[in-house]
Formats: structure tokens, sequence, C-alpha cells
């Protein structure tokens, strides 16, 4: 039924300005009646961070970015979605427009710069859930002025552990000047010390240990990877997310006028960068941690490609702007499929299985995707 909707709604939604569009698209969800999702393919089930998934196909963060419409998402079918990211101090985020769709490109443009509720209308929302079933991750970041950002995320993580299924420290917007910055080594280091301190004295007191992933910029040399896994593994965080928007621009871009906007680019030309960083994240990691693969996962191909890069779980966003919710089934549908055609019985076994070829293919090279 919502398939039937958006498909009815699509010639609206794509006359509209884009973040318009994305605000009714959270509406839509959050008013759409209580309905269960189909029961997933056994085969599809998948373990992380001491988690179970029903099926490893997740909403990115960004999209549900105040938690309004999470039982509204879990519905579409995914076995997980991530909301925010919030941070601590409510935040207007950058001056509109700062969305924008690139159709030719099947890709977006955002520079949002983290505008969010805050964290205690994010604690509500989640406390309002109650016992409420379905895996719920939050992103969180840093306030655009704050004068201690690891602070930030520490305040932000000590308010939420035991209310989610697990939280993402996000240090890879582009949208907030000197964020990307907390990749480097030193500075990351103070920052994941005193996140994994804030979640471990949360735990302490009486709450769930929550799990603590940290989301990574495509456009990290490898010299810069190197210096970030051996932060995670050093400090136990439970995951990475791999990875966020990308400031590049690949000249195969066909809307180049829309292509000089400034921000983070995600969507279809995102699938090589990322997946090439999936892929050299997952050698690096050695199994001592699982990866949520991100960027372009817009058809079973491409899925299926990042689980072969090293991802346990992923994540998608910008792909059901142009192909709607029907996707999801779409996408999990083809990954039952290929397993079929593998002859393993779960995804598991296929995890990084192609990594150390991705990882040094360049991205012009990596392979074409079909059934788009």
């Amino acid at each position: 039924m919502i398939s039937l909707g958006f498909r009815a709604a699509r010639p609206l939604l794509g006359a509209l300005d884009a973040e318009r569009a994305h605000r009714l698209a959270v509406l839509a969800l959050r008013l759409w009646p209580a309905a269960s999702a189909a029961s997933d393919d056994p085969r599809l089930a998948a373990s992380a961070f001491g988690l179970s998934f029903a099926n490893p196909l997740g909403l990115a963060a960004g999209f549900d970015k105040d938690g309004e419409a999470i039982s509204g998402c879990l519905r579409l079918g995914f076995g997980f979605v991530e909301v925010g990211g919030v941070t601590p101090l409510p935040q207007p985020g950058n001056p509109r427009p700062r969305l924008f769709r690139l159709p030719a490109d099947e890709a977006v443009i955002n520079r949002y710069g983290l505008n969010s509720a805050g964290l205690e209308a994010m604690a509500g929302k989640l406390a309002a859930r109650g016992g409420a079933s379905g895996l719920v991750g939050v992103n969180v970041g840093a306030n655009k002025d704050s004068v201690d950002r690891a602070g930030d995320y520490a305040t932000c993580i000590a308010a939420l552990a035991g209310r989610c299924a697990f939280i993402t420290i996000n240090v890879s917007s582009p949208n907030t000047p000197g964020l990307r910055g907390l990749q480097g080594k030193e500075a990351l280091d103070d920052l994941v010390a005193r996140a994994v301190a804030a979640r471990d004295a949360a735990a302490a007191s009486g709450g769930r240990r929550t799990p603590l992933l940290l989301k990574i910029a495509p456009d990290l040399s490898l010299a810069e990877l190197d210096d970030v896994v051996g932060v995670v593994l050093a400090r136990a965080i439970d995951g990475l997310v791999v990875s966020n928007t990308t400031v590049a621009r690949p000249p195969s871009l066909k809307e180049a006028e829309l292509a000089r906007q400034v921000g983070g680019l995600s969507g279809r030309p995102l699938f090589a960068l990322s997946t090439r960083l999936l892929a050299a994240t997952y050698l690096r990691v050695e199994r001592r941690l699982p990866l949520i693969g991100v960027g372009g996962i817009d058809c079973p191909e491409a899925a299926w490609t990042k689980i072969k890069a090293g991802a346990t779980l992923l994540q998608l966003y910008s792909a059901l702007v142009f192909k709607g919710p029907a996707l999801i089934g779409k996408i999990k549908r083809g990954l039952v499929s290929r397993l079929a055609a593998s002859g393993e019985t779960s995804l598991a076994g296929l995890v990084g299985s192609d990594a150390a070829a991705l990882s040094i293919i360049p991205t012009s090279g990596l392979p074409p995707l079909g059934g788009r």
C-alpha cells in the first residue's frame, strides 16, 4: 500500500522543492495506518554488535532526523532504521535551499548542516515507543557553535545509551565546518575515549551496554583510514559505518550545473568510491568488528557487491527518492535469489569474499551493475 501511495504521489513530490517533498514523505510515514511488515526469509537474518537483525537492510540516518516516523519506517520492511543526526541543543542547520536532486544521475546533494530538534526531543521520541518492536539506532553529532565537540558526543551518548539499539558517532558530515577534522588520529582518539566512557558509565548505572559505531567519510586517504582503524580497534568501538556523503564530484555527473552546489553527494555516483573504501576497511579490521555498507545501493546487485566487499549490514536512503519504497522488497528478493544460486545458506559466509579485489580496483573499474 505504501508503494502504491508513492507511485501515485511521485509526480507531485517530484514537482516540489526537494526539502518540502522530504518533509511530506516523513509526515506520510508518521500518519500511515499501522500494519505489520511481511516476514523476512530466514536466510536474510544477520547478527552484528550483539544484535539480531531479521534482514540486513537498514534506513540510513538523515531521512527521519528527529525520530518522527520510526514505526512507519520500520513497516517499510527494513531490518533496522537509524534516526538523526541529533545534536545536544536544537539548531536550525544551514539556510535553504540545502537539498538538491540530480535526476539524471540518480543522486542527491545536501548541505542540511545537522538541523536537529535536539537531544531532549529525541529522547522523548524514543521513550514514547515504549516496548515497541524494531531495532532503532541513533546518529549523534555536535552543535555547530560548540566549544567542546567531543563533549557534545559524550552528552548525547550518556542521554541515549540504553534507549536505542545502537549509537553512531557521526564525525564525517561535510556540512558542519571542521567536523571532519575530528577524524584525525589525535582528535578521534580523544573523542572516542570520551564516548566509550560515557557509554560505559551509563551501563554501569544499570543500563544496557549500547553498541557504539563510527561513521566515516568516503574521502579518506588510505593513511587516514589506517589511523581511524587503529583508534577504533584500540578503543574497542563496536562497528564502522562506511560511508557518509562525498565532497567529490565525479566527472561522469550529467547534472553539471547542480553538481556545483556545495554539500555532500549521495546516491548512485557514490557507489564506487564508498565500496572501495568499504573493502579497504574490511581488510584492515580483519573481521574484528562488523561493518555497515552505505552509499549508492539502488538495486540487488549493488547490495550484493557491498556484502562481498565486507558489509554485514547495509543502509540506503537516496535511492528511495528515485525508486520509492518498493526498492526495499526488490533488494531483499534479489539477495535471496543470489543466495540460492550461490549455494550459501546465509549472507554471513559471503561477507568480504571479494574485498581484496574490490579494494584495489580503481572506482571507474568496479563491476557494472545490472537491473537498475
